[in-house]
């Protein structure tokens, strides 16, 4: 199985143990989906809607439909927001959620491995997408040619970012959340 981010499109058999038991379709009414899955749920969803937003102001920046200066007073703050969040995020679940969810189910261990390795890629493009940012602000009222590159190398580097992101929340929910519903919080020691 090819577990590189950009080009799997789930998990193996053998990852999905508990999801095929567990469908996303059961998640909401199930009894175990205690407090600490749907706050990480609403979390992931918050990082979606947020990704979304910062697609949105990029595009209607690049079509001319927001001002330049419109869109330095939305978009530094919210990228920075997104991008810390993300970060914070991940340094929680790799140190924290994932060596106890890898000891819980042993079974599970390679699919944690795998999302720890996403974090990695990820990071990498948030910094391609940190970076390209500032560049695209730094021109946003300079010559339209040279506002234009940077706003393609941008949305490119924020594409990549998000497409990314999204992979990865959909993989680490179907191997956690189908987890604490088999187990429970309580007996995870997350409650």
């Amino acid at each position: 199985m090819d577990f590189d981010l950009d080009t799997r499109t789930g998990w193996p058999p053998e990852l999905r143990l508990l999801l095929d038991r567990y469908p996303r379709e059961a998640w909401p009414d199930h009894a175990n989906l205690g407090e600490l899955a749907r706050f990480w749920l609403a979390i992931h969803d918050q990082f979606r809607r947020l990704g979304g937003a910062l697609k949105t102001a990029g595009d209607e920046f690049r079509e001319d439909r927001l001002a330049a200066a419109d869109f330095r007073a939305f978009y530094p703050r919210r990228l920075s927001n997104f991008l810390g969040g993300l970060e914070g995020h991940h340094t929680i679940e790799d140190y924290q959620f994932f060596p106890l969810f890898t000891a819980a189910e042993p079974r599970l261990a390679r699919g944690f491995e795998v999302l720890e390795s996403d974090h990695q890629t990820i990071h990498a493009a948030m910094q391609a997408a940190f970076e390209s940012a500032n560049a695209l602000l730094q021109t946003a009222d300079g010559d339209r040619d040279a506002v234009m590159r940077a706003a393609e190398r941008h949305t490119d580097d924020s594409e990549r970012l998000l497409a990314r992101l999204i992979r990865h929340l959909n993989d680490e929910e179907d191997l956690i959340i189908p987890l604490i519903l088999d187990r429970g919080e309580g007996p995870l020691g997350i409650s």
